[in-house]
């Protein structure tokens, strides 16, 4: 237990230490070489003009770097980069307990995260440069939704037929065999986390509710002995932290696809190794309430000839065109996340206890 404990502490310490440490290079870099977008987006994904979003975000969009979210897999690679060097090197009872790369718990994620943040930061040098086919330059959506779906095909195959994996836990119910769907299914909760990507449209958003995330997961996992698996959570929040250093008002760059692309797809196979999937809609609600949002309004515009339930999509554009400061809709969001990432944790540990007999 506290060699766990020590672990987890330690991964997300070291990863938060590099995070800070590898910053200001990348800022001095994305400075020179001007990674912002070079036109504001005018576009709605609906089709239409955007306003209100223009209003609220236009200097923003065109002035601020993108790209920042390299440091948080930046960080979480050199750390485990780092400490498995160290236990190589220097073998001890100590250092070798602290390595957590495992081919069972952290090669999988460690993996998806590698894979989509490059291609996150493939389309975020798209966009910088205003290539591509979509709105405001970049990769077109049909082209990540498909390398979204390959990337969680591989992962779901992997799981069904590398670890014989099929099945999902409900809560306070048990297991549920979901047979050859199991792949169909995680393929479409991938996709469906890829959507909330949305969220990363304010300064320090994103950040403080993908860490919340990813918290609660690192607590699901040690409950259930997987401590590899909450290892490297940690160090997944640790380098966020890190982001977010410097990506709390004013941002000094946002974290972007190359941030989020990553870590949603990276949350999906978390979810499923630690078999908490079924809490997801809890632990990620902020973000399930983001797309819902974008969904609502894009349906509204066109079954209701262009009637809008938003002012503005997402969720928290709508919030700051009521007149909100950016950083109250962030703490709000902040403090809704928390509170939602516990009571899933809390669910999907109480939930997945067996049952004793009553004295």
């Amino acid at each position: 237990m506290i060699v766990g404990i020590a672990k987890i502490f330690t991964a997300l310490s070291v990863s938060f230490a590099v995070g800070i440490a590898i910053a200001p290079i990348l800022t001095t870099f994305l400075y020179k070489h001007k990674m912002w977008k070079k036109r504001v987006r005018n576009e709605a994904l609906g089709g239409g003009e955007t306003p209100i979003f223009n209003k609220l975000h236009k200097e923003k969009e065109v002035g601020t770097p993108r790209m920042g979210g390299i440091i948080i897999w930046v960080s979480v690679l050199l750390t485990i980069f780092i400490i498995w060097l160290i236990a190589k090197v220097d073998p001890s009872p100590a250092t070798l307990r602290l390595n957590f790369l495992s081919q069972n718990q952290t090669w999988l994620p460690l993996f998806t995260l590698i894979a989509a943040s490059l291609v996150g930061l493939v389309d975020d040098i798209l966009q910088v440069y205003d290539r591509g086919g979509y709105i405001a330059g970049g990769l077109a959506l049909s082209k990540r939704i498909f390398i979204v779906l390959l990337i969680g095909l591989i992962s779901a195959c992997w799981f069904y037929f590398k670890l014989g994996t099929s099945s999902v836990a409900i809560p306070f119910y048990g297991s549920f065999d979901l047979g050859i769907l199991f792949i169909p299914f995680f393929m479409t909760v991938m996709l469906a986390l890829f959507s909330g990507g949305v969220i990363d449209g304010l300064d320090g958003l994103a950040g403080g509710i993908m860490a919340s995330i990813f918290a609660a997961y690192a607590g699901i996992a040690f409950a259930q002995n997987q401590i590899d698996l909450a290892a490297f959570c940690s160090a997944i929040v640790g380098g966020i932290l890190a982001f977010l250093w410097f990506n709390i008002p004013p941002a000094r760059f946002y974290m972007s696809e190359t941030g989020m692309l990553g870590l949603t797809a990276t949350l999906a196979v978390v979810a499923f190794l630690s078999n908490a999937v079924m809490v997801l809609p809890i632990i990620a609600f902020p973000l399930v309430a983001t797309t819902a949002s974008d969904i609502i309004q894009f349906a509204s515009k066109k079954l209701r000839n262009g009637k809008k339930v938003f002012l503005v999509a997402p969720l928290h554009h709508h919030f700051e065109a009521l007149g909100w400061p950016s950083y109250k809709v962030t703490m709000r969001f902040w403090i809704i996340g928390i509170v939602c990432a516990t009571v899933g944790m809390i669910i999907a540990i109480v939930g997945n206890l067996p049952v004793l007999p009553l004295l």
